[in-house]
This record gives structure tokens, sequence and C-alpha cells, in this order.
């Protein structure tokens, strides 16, 4: 059984979240290249940093749990965990 929830980050990418019985996964737009990003974990919280041309712009969001893993494809950022 999964479930989906959608929100906005308030800069315009839009935050979807998976939830399966025991995994959940959070996909992320960012709409730029995958160069230009980098993202952390420390518990329940994703940094992202984005290089922009006015300098890098961070942004932050909550998780569901503890991350496992983490990439960036086609400018689509994803963070996996396990429940």
């Amino acid at each position: 059984m999964s479930h989906r929830q959608t929100q906005s980050t308030g800069d315009g990418a839009l935050l979807r979240r998976y939830e399966y019985d025991d995994s959940w996964i959070v996909a992320a737009d960012l709409g730029v290249g995958d160069e230009t990003v980098a993202i952390d974990t420390v518990g329940g919280t994703a940094i992202v940093v984005v290089e922009g041309p006015d300098g890098p712009v961070e942004s932050e969001f909550e998780l569901p749990g503890t991350a496992a893993s983490t990439a960036v494809n086609n400018g689509v950022l994803t963070v996996e965990g396990e429940r």
C-alpha cells in the first residue's frame, strides 16, 4: 500500500512524498542541471544547495525518516529511506 503527498517548497519546486509499507521516497523536480545541485542529509532533514547565476541557494525540507540514499538525475532530486 502506498501513500502520496505533494507540497510546494515555496521556491517553485514541487516536493512529492511516496510512502510504502517498508520504505519511502521524496522527489523534487528542481529544473536545473545535475552538476549544480548538492544534497546532504542530517537526521530527518535534507539540505539542498543549488548553484545559481547569483550564487548558491539553500533549501531545507523535512524527511519522513533517515535517508538511505540520495540522487539527482535530469534535474530531479530523490531521497530514499527505509521504515
